[in-house]
Parts: C-alpha cells; structure tokens; sequence
C-alpha cells in the first residue's frame, strides 16, 4: 500500500504536533506517524482508556489542548504506527512504517523528523532486577495508568526529573524511601538564573523539593546509586557519596526499598535522522550527538526538517516553538507565502532553550559516573555482554563501536544498541584516551524499529518460486 501527501511528520510530541498543525494553516496535506495511539508524546502521553476521571496536571491539560487541536485540524495522524525505514526519492521521501502486521509506504514532498529523546541509565550492578526502571519510563507509567510503582521506592538520578518522579509516586500513593541525586545544592543554585526566565516552572520544582523535606523523605545531595540488590526483586540499593567528577568515594550506605528509579540524563534519539542522510555534531551540553540543523529545523538535506529534544535537549517548551518553527519551513520549502511572525517565534524558542539547557547541564554525565560500572556488570542489556567482554574486544583492537559491535554482539538485539551504544562509547573514548565527541556512532541501518519478517515479505508466497527439480542421479 502506498500513500502520498505533502509533508510527513515522524513523532506527535510537543515538537511534532506544533510542526504539523502550523503547516497545515497553510493548505499542505500533512500526515503525523507516532508509535503511540494518540498524540502527545512522552511529555503530554494520554491517560489510559480505563482512567475515567483524575485531577488535572499541567502535562494532561497540554495534552488534551494538542490532541483536540489535531483532532479539529486537516492534520492526518497514524497511531500505533513504527516508522522502521526512510528513503529518498526523486519527489522528496518514502517513509515505509508498519501498522497490524502490514508494511505500508508513505510519499511525501516534505519530510520534518521530531523523535525526541530518549533517557540513559548508566550501568551498574543489579540495574537488570526486576523492579529497576528507568526515570523517563516511570514518568510514562505514572502518566499514562496513575499508578504508583512499587511500595517503597529510590530514586536516583539527575535534574529535575528525579525530583518529578519522587512527587508523583508520592502523589499517585507510593511510597518514596529516598532522593539520591548525583546534583549538589551548589549546582542547582548555578542554574538558578537562566530558571529565572521560568519563574512558574522554578517554583513547581520547589514544591517538589519542598515536599519531600515536609514528609520527612531523605534527600541526598552528591550521591549517586551504586548497586542494586536483591535475588529475584530488588531489596535495597547501596549508595555512596561522589566527588565533582560524579566518581564514587567513601562508605558505602544502604536503603531497603522494593523498586528503583534510575536515570543518567537524556540523550537526542537521532537514528532516523542518519537514516534521512542528515550530518550530525557532538554537543555535549545539549545530550551528546544531535543533528546539524539551523534554528529554524533546516538541515544539510534538502527538504527534511527536525525539531523537538532530538535536536537538543532543551524541554517541552523549546520544543513547542521549534517545531512552529520547523513547520513553517517546511511550508515555505513548498512554496508557501509565511504569514507568521517568525521573528517573534525565534525569540520565543531563545528563551526557552535557555532554560532547557540550564536543566540539561544539570544531567550531563561526568567522567567518573563510568566508574560505576564494573567489570561484571551487564551492559549490553539484550546480549547479556559485560563491561569485561567490551573491554576485552577493545584491547583486541576494536577501535570503533561498529568493530565492538562485530567481535561481541553488543547492539545486535532488539533495541539495536539504543541504550548501551552510549555506554561502549565512553568506554572506547577510556581506553584510546581521547574525547568521546571522536568516537562516531554506529551507522543507522534499518529497520529503525523490530519489524517481523512476514510483515516485510508482504503477499509474497514461497510456493510461487520457479524452484527447479533436482537433477536424477
């Protein structure tokens, strides 16, 4: 099945939907494809079918104005859909996605790309327990079924988020044993004023912190989870005080708790855009590698445009202006007279990228965070492969991720490395003694997303091959 439109639109977050709808305003035809059923993305993630009535947050507001925004506009959006390969064509691109088992391909003049981010957990012993889960999963838990995970939980991590993740286990029911974060009093004192730019969003953060102090719930500044224990479920983690490079130092410390919520920052998700052919660019202080683009969504490749954390880590708001922005460029790419105040717009994402990244600068990982990860810890989650057979394939000669990924498997399974490639790097970057900015990620190949193999063969029949019959003897 083939489909054409003029503009398509890979992710129906903050960045995605504001892209789609602004161009629409200009009489394209716009096609929205997001893995999840309705739009809102990670941030603004709908509330499962089965909740029929919760109190209001600033995310489900947002959520449901976007989703009934796409809903009154001419905007098409494909749910539950996996965009798994994007070519270029003579017109511009084919997006060839998956929907119930059946492969379908989508022609579009004009391609914007808004895949967000997705989180990091570095390594450590016991991360692989039942009742470990990541900060940014959580949160899609916690919005989507209002549930609280767990009884008693930890959470470590860095940023606002985990400080997010505390209140609303508390507020959903749980219970929380403890804050420990890898950020200092010193550090969020640092970021204060860029914040100040945000005044409604520093004060909500307060709360947060507030909180906790009021229900007696520790807080533990320049601490960071070292291990995870347990046989079949977690038990308690142990913890320790880190110095200013975030390397773990002094005694080690316990916390019974049932479950654990860990995160190390977030990281651009930029396969699609190495399978679109756009260049990327190391920024360390934005989420690692992100691709080469302009303010206004352009890149390298003609007709494709980006938006939203996968150009940066910058936040929702950022990512609400970027993708007006982006939308816009890609109408104009088509031939549309711009009526919008670009200027204006412009400004806008200005400063609310200066307060995304104040918080991203709050969650960059520091050299000594690799510490955590022993030799026998299982990195490459889908392979079971350890920090030692890594560096084992290192010392052998493996100066590449590709060359580690050939030699042990590492990001062969169904993620396709997403969440250890970042990991094998920093462990490459260690043992060449150079920047990890040098160590390239793999190549992007698809599929972007695991496809079964009767979903790619289509109406093809094995019976309908010209098999000849064997020679007699």
């Amino acid at each position: 099945m083939i489909i054409d439109t003029d503009i398509a639109v890979i992710g129906a977050g903050p960045a995605g939907c504001n892209a789609a709808l602004i161009a629409a305003e200009y009489d394209f035809s716009v096609v929205v494809l997001d893995e999840q059923a309705s739009p809102g993305g990670q941030v603004w993630r709908e509330k499962s079918p089965a909740i029929l009535n919760a109190p209001e947050t600033p995310e489900s507001v947002a959520g449901e104005s976007i989703r009934n925004a796409i809903s009154q506009s001419n905007v098409s959006h494909l749910g539950s859909v996996r965009v798994w390969h994007i070519e270029r064509s003579i017109d511009g691109f084919v997006i060839h996605y998956e929907n119930a088992g059946v492969s379908i391909s989508l022609n579009c003049r004009c391609l914007v790309i808004a895949t967000g981010a997705r989180e990091y957990v570095q390594p450590i012993p016991g991360w692989t327990l039942p009742g470990v889960v990541g900060m940014a999963g959580a949160t899609s838990i916690f919005k989507q079924d209002l549930i609280p995970i767990g009884s008693k939980m930890v959470v470590s991590g860095t940023g606002p988020l985990a400080f997010f993740v505390a209140a609303e286990q508390q507020r959903l029911g749980g219970k929380v044993a403890a804050v420990v974060t890898s950020n200092t009093l010193l550090d969020w004192i640092k970021a204060l004023p860029p914040m100040l730019l945000r005044p409604r969003l520093l004060f909500r953060g307060l709360r947060w912190i507030v909180a906790l102090y009021v229900n007696r719930i520790p807080v533990y500044w320049g601490h960071t989870v070292t291990r995870v224990e347990g046989e079949s479920s977690v038990s308690r983690v142990e913890f320790k005080k880190i110095g200013k490079d975030w390397s773990p130092q002094g005694e080690r410390r316990f916390i019974d708790c049932d479950c654990v919520s860990l995160g190390s920052g977030l990281i651009s998700a930029f396969e699609s855009f190495q399978l679109a052919g756009i260049s990327l660019e190391h920024r360390s202080d934005v989420g690692g590698w992100i691709p080469k683009a302009e303010q206004d969504g352009q890149t390298d490749v003609d007709g494709c445009f980006i938006c939203g954390d996968g150009a940066g880590i910058r936040g929702s708001l950022a990512a609400q202006t970027h993708g007006k922005l982006a939308g816009l460029s890609a109408a104009e790419f088509l031939g549309a007279q711009i009526n919008h105040p670009i200027n204006e717009l412009r400004r806008e994402h200005t400063r609310a990228a200066t307060f995304g990244e104040a918080m991203s600068k709050l969650s960059i990982p520091r050299p000594g965070l690799t510490k955590l990860t022993t030799a026998q810890t299982v990195v490459c989650r889908c392979e079971g492969i350890t920090r030692e057979e890594i560096e084992d394939e290192i010392n052998l000669g493996a100066q590449s991720t590709i060359s580690v990924k050939s030699g042990v498997r590492v990001g062969m399974g169904p993620c396709g490395g997403k969440f250890c490639q970042t990991a094998i790097s920093d462990l490459i970057a260690k043992a060449k003694s150079c920047p990890v900015s040098e160590i390239v990620p793999p190549t992007a190949r698809p599929p972007l997303r695991p496809v079964s193999v009767n979903t790619l063969a289509g109406d093809f029949d094995y019976s309908d091959l010209p098999i000849s019959k064997p020679s007699p003897l």
